[in-house]
């Protein structure tokens, strides 16, 4: 199939018209009709109706059309790829919110600069719906905290940062023994479905400490202003900063300085943006001072 063949019936649903999307394509509207009627046999359905003077997509045209649309994009990164030697095409990357402005934002800036040609999207979401994202295809690589099972073999991962986990209490609160604090304050709990919750609920049962569970959230930012406000206590990983302005915390550390939060970058191998993803670990190396910066063409 010809996906310019696709790309003509996605211009049409986008514009409503078979004449607008010739402009933009710049055929002839005998040539588009031409290219929406060939796709109609080959899938054996109607894909567009007329309704008033809009052309719109009938049901089998709007089930297609996400998928279109991508397949579309991914020919194109191909092609960009196949045409060039310097790095080119979409990287969709995750990110975790407690690192987008800290370590993502940091190796985005030279990311842009050494690869102009390279269009970076970006979603946020937690550690636990980024990797299901990975897994399913819709993003192509992950800044996210190391799960806490086996990666599989078909992905690669690599730490750009430890965080050690510390108890987080208002700066008002006396009390200094980490563990004792855990046992005797409310505690308003990292959500045990992203990685990082796991961690702790796992860490919390090793050491025979049952908290008095007050509430239970995913976003740990929201959880440190709570803090503050002398809501309850608090076991988070020391996210590198910034963090939010104006709150008056106190960190206290942990018998066992081992456990900490591992924050990487995580990408599917088979994906043919594994090289985008590969350049942008490169560059976060240097970013967090994990490797010294280096001389770099573009040409890849």
């Amino acid at each position: 199939m010809d996906t310019r063949f696709l790309q003509s019936l996605v211009t049409v649903i986008e514009c409503g018209s078979i004449a607008e999307a010739a402009r933009r394509l710049n055929l002839t509207p005998a040539g588009v009709t031409q290219r929406i009627r060939t796709l109609e046999t080959d899938f054996g359905a109607r894909l567009l109706s007329r309704s008033g003077r809009v052309m719109q997509p009938t049901p089998a045209g709007t089930a297609i059309l996400e998928r279109a649309r991508s397949l579309i994009n991914e020919v194109q990164d191909l092609k960009a790829i196949a045409s060039s030697d310097e790095l080119s095409g979409e990287l969709r990357i995750g990110v975790m919110q407690t690192s987008l402005s800290g370590l993502f934002a940091g190796a985005l800036i030279p990311f842009t600069r050494t690869y102009p040609r390279v269009d970076v999207r970006i979603v946020r979401g937690t550690s636990s719906g980024l990797y299901e994202k990975l897994m399913g295809g819709e993003i192509d690589a992950a800044i996210t905290s190391q799960p806490p099972f086996a990666i599989p073999k078909t992905c690669e991962w690599h730490v750009l940062r430890e965080e050690p986990f510390v108890v987080l209490t208002s700066a008002s609160l006396k009390l200094r023994d980490a563990h004792a604090v855990l046992a005797s304050e409310p505690f308003i709990r990292l959500d045990r479905s992203v990685f990082a919750g796991r961690l702790i609920d796992d860490y919390l049962r090793k050491v025979g400490i049952r908290p008095k569970d007050r509430y239970e959230l995913d976003g740990l930012e929201l959880i440190a202003v709570m803090v503050d406000r002398g809501l309850g206590v608090s076991l988070l990983p020391d996210w590198a900063p910034p963090w939010p302005e104006g709150l008056s915390l106190r960190k206290l550390a942990l018998p066992d300085r081992s456990f900490v939060r591992r924050t990487g970058l995580l990408w599917n191998r088979a994906s043919h943006r594994t090289r985008l993803a590969q350049a942008f670990y490169e560059l976060a190396e240097v970013t967090v001072g994990l490797k010294a910066p280096k001389a770099r063409s573009r040409a890849r």
